[in-house]
């Protein structure tokens, strides 16, 4: 079959939160031929299918729902001048900058001035999860649960039961909630919830899910409690929360390198990737953030592009490597960078594997101490918390990795 071929000044790989407020702000800035593609029907990512009103809660008092957050987005790219096509796949790379796509068009080839990716994250689902037991209908990621419900109307259960304890979680109740099903409980395997649950619904610690029962429809979930104890709770529908990783297959495609902590591109402040005029933003960098964080990133990374298209960049991976020890999960970004770049609002964002109480957060390189911080607040596994950046002008550019340590 024939690929035709084209270029455009950037490309924007992904129509969520991210993509969409790239694609706007590099349009209004004069970016010249700037396209978003999407891979599903409908532009919009995530927001499309949550019905929640907690979305652009700094512009809108109260928020708004996800599916209007979503139309908004969609209309500020298009008002400013951006190119949006949906149902069209990116499915490799052809060259530096240069994409191959599928949609309803056919194959084609597209060669950009830069690329940037927005394909954002996903859950991962029971099978990634090596969750034994049968298979039977009734098991969802929240994404699944969100779209069956208020994308296509589907009737869900009964009784359900959800696993994982992190905002996603309580977005998941509210889903089941609207849907007319029973909440049996939520199951968190930590010893300690970071969230309670709202509405009197049983929250079970410390708990690990072991099997899933029934044939024909889901009829019951396993469970190993820290005690010893073991339980299995009756229900016909499970929902798998949170536990989400980067959507980096084209990424991983082209070659770039990822970072082994948070699963998706390295990055450092200005967004660039570890191959030339080839940038990253929102969700598919630190899984997972909230929606205006992602749209932050996307405005934030045009100035980059910008320096790309002019030829005024620094050419990427001269920065030094910022990892981090146990029981840190994380950090983003995880590239310093070489001229001066700042992270988003001036701070690094990590992750914890478990819960630290108010901890000491030490940045070194080599042995010399850089940077110390104590957070004020607790810092619990599945919720951001952020380091100042003010120590990045001491880093010695030609050094070891800069490490972030907590005590």
């Amino acid at each position: 079959m024939t690929r035709s071929e084209r270029n455009v000044d950037v490309l924007i790989v992904g129509a969520g939160p991210a993509g969409l407020a790239a694609g706007a702000e590099l349009a209004a800035a004069g970016a010249g031929r700037v396209e978003i593609l999407e891979r599903e029907q409908e532009a919009g990512g995530i927001p499309r299918h949550c019905h929640h009103g907690q979305f652009g809660g700094r512009f809108v008092r109260g928020g708004m729902s996800g599916p209007t957050y979503a139309r908004q987005s969609v209309a500020a790219a298009l008002r400013a001048g951006a190119g949006l096509r949906t149902g069209v796949t990116v499915t490799g790379w052809a060259g530096p900058a240069t994409v191959e796509t599928t949609g309803p068009g056919g194959l084609e080839r597209i060669t950009a001035g830069a690329v940037v990716l927005a394909t954002g994250a996903r859950e991962r689902p029971r099978s990634a999860r090596l969750v034994p037991g049968s298979r039977p209908p009734g098991v969802h990621t929240t994404g699944e649960l969100q779209q069956a419900v208020h994308l296509y109307g589907q009737r869900i259960g009964t009784r359900a039961v959800v696993i994982g304890n992190e905002s996603v979680a309580h977005a998941a109740v509210a889903t089941l909630r609207a849907a007319g099903v029973h909440v049996v409980a939520v199951v968190t395997d930590r010893p300690a919830a970071p969230l309670r649950v709202r509405q009197r619904i049983p929250l079970l610690t410390g708990a690990t899910v072991t099997g899933l029962t029934g044939r024909t429809r889901l009829s019951g979930v396993s469970l190993r409690h820290d005690d010893g104890r073991t339980t299995t709770l009756r229900c016909d529908t499970v929902v798998f929360t949170g536990d989400f990783v980067p959507d980096h297959e084209l990424a991983r495609r082209g070659g770039i390198t990822l970072d082994p902590g948070t699963r998706g591109p390295a990055y450092d402040a200005a967004y660039r990737t570890s191959r030339p005029g080839v940038f990253a933003i929102g969700n598919l960098l630190h899984a997972v953030e909230r929606a205006g964080v992602a749209a932050d990133e996307g405005r934030a990374v045009a100035v980059s592009v910008l320096h790309r298209l002019s030829g005024t960049d620094e050419p990427p991976g001269r920065g030094r490597p910022v990892v981090v020890d146990a029981p840190l999960r994380w950090v983003a970004p995880n590239l310093t960078g070489p001229d001066g770049a700042r992270p988003l609002k001036d701070r690094f964002v990590l992750r914890t594997a478990r819960r630290l109480a108010r901890p000491l957060l030490l940045v070194s390189q080599g042995g010399h101490e850089l940077h110390r911080q104590r957070l004020l607040l607790p810092a619990v596994p599945g919720q951001p918390f952020h380091l100042a950046a003010g120590w990045l002008d001491r880093v010695d550019p030609h050094g070891p990795p800069v490490r972030i340590t907590a005590r």
